[in-house]
């Protein structure tokens, strides 16, 4: 190590930062410099980051703005460093992770290690069987009205490492640039599509929602992924009250509960009379509602319990669509299995961990979209039965 250099940052550790980048691909920044162009010369340019990292001299460039559009309309503007930039971040999540990451409470499951969406929907799922009511609660612009100064008290907090602390401050400063190249000063927020910015906001939120519900309602057990929310209440008037002391309190940390995502919700299922307004409720991709069950008896009953969301699904079959597999007429069954199955098995895995029954829908859309392509390949099999054994003689194949 350079004796010269002000802070110790070993090449080691950029070459591991460099190394998990490249497995999480992701699009070129403002420079235009993709993965493949960053490779071509790898060792200089890691060499370069060392080097302004370890001599306190790297400033970030401007982050690439993206807007992409909501599942429920309208658009989010999504960060993109450049790729270097993207190596510096994960230099310094690499050495601050592990020092926040003990201290984040067990209900915490966004961009967590060794935790998922799918680990929030179980234990939401058990809860609701237990507790009568249930508060779904959102933050508006959760990642780009965080504030600065907050954040950075809590930083300070966990890390004494010079080094971190002012790259962090340099990264929540870094202006956003528009495709035409106007750029956007930011006072507040953290860029999502950074590297450092899950565990940035997960560490705001672990002061402002997790320890605070732990301090002054330790009886409502809850979950939150990220912006997304729930906390379970024994009656009605107990959701109520939370709710306004929950709004009070992110208006004094400057943000602000969702209205159209916030609501309180009836957990309605054979054991609970009377009924609410709401009496359903989506969380990450799952719609939970009153279902039809069968017990270990093969009794029938009502459950409050999840299955995939109309959103989720409406996705799926878009993303289907977006394939045009119809088209794909020069290409064997094969090669649109190498296409599909990698989805298929993600969409399986997740969406079919509750309620298994509620994605036939989705499964029979994507039949449907492969029986248009045989229809289209093999215009000789002009009926249903033989283009049902072609499809299955090709399904075996591959």
């Amino acid at each position: 190590m350079n004796k010269t250099k002000s802070f110790k940052i070993s090449k080691h550790i950029v070459q591991k930062a460099y190394e998990k980048v490249k497995a999480n691909k992701g699009a070129a920044g403002i420079d235009e410099v993709s993965l493949e162009e960053f490779e071509k010369d790898l060792k200089n340019n890691l060499y370069k980051i060392w080097n302004r990292m370890s001599s306190g001299t790297y400033f970030p460039p401007p982050v690439k703005a993206v807007e992409i559009p909501k599942k429920n309309g309208g658009k989010r503007v999504l960060g993109i460093p450049t790729v270097a930039d993207r190596i510096a971040q994960m230099v310094v999540k690499l050495h601050f992770e592990p020092k926040v990451e003990p201290y984040f409470l067990e209900d915490s499951y966004g961009y967590r290690p060794n935790k998922s969406a799918i680990d929030a929907v179980g234990i939401t799922r058990q809860r609701c069987w237990k507790y009568d009511w249930i508060l779904e609660f959102d933050i508006k612009g959760l990642f780009d009205n965080i504030d600065h100064e907050l954040l950075m008290k809590a930083v300070q907090k966990h890390t004494k490492e010079k080094w971190e602390i002012l790259y962090i401050k340099r990264w929540l400063k870094a202006p956003f640039q528009k495709s035409d190249g106007t750029k956007i000063e930011r006072n507040s927020g953290t860029p999502q599509g950074g590297v450092i910015s899950p565990v940035l906001a997960n560490l705001f939120m672990h002061y402002a929602f997790d320890k605070w519900m732990k301090r002054n309602y330790p009886n409502n057990p809850w979950a939150r992924y990220a912006d997304d929310g729930v906390v379970h209440c024994k009656t009605l008037e107990e959701a109520e009250n939370l709710l306004e002391a929950l709004k009070t309190r992110f208006e004094e940390i400057g943000l602000e509960i969702h209205p159209d995502k916030t609501r309180i919700v009836y957990c309605k299922d054979d054991n609970r009379k009377g009924s609410h307004t709401h009496e359903k409720f989506d969380f990450l991709g799952y719609t939970f509602r009153s279902r039809h069950a069968k017990n270990r008896y093969g009794e029938f009953f009502v459950s409050f319990t999840p299955g995939i969301s109309r959103k989720a699904s409406k996705a799926i079959k878009q993303n289907v669509r977006n394939m045009k597999l119809q088209f794909r007429t020069n290409q064997e069954i094969s090669d649109l299995a190498s296409l599909l199955n990698p989805k298929i098995r993600g969409w399986i895995n997740y969406y079919g961990r509750f309620c298994k029954s509620e994605l036939v829908p989705v499964l029979k859309h994507i039949n449907k979209a492969l029986q248009k392509w045989v229809r289209r390949k093999y215009k000789k099999l002009n009926n249903s039965k033989a283009r049902a054994k072609r499809l299955n003689n090709g399904s075996r194949m591959s």
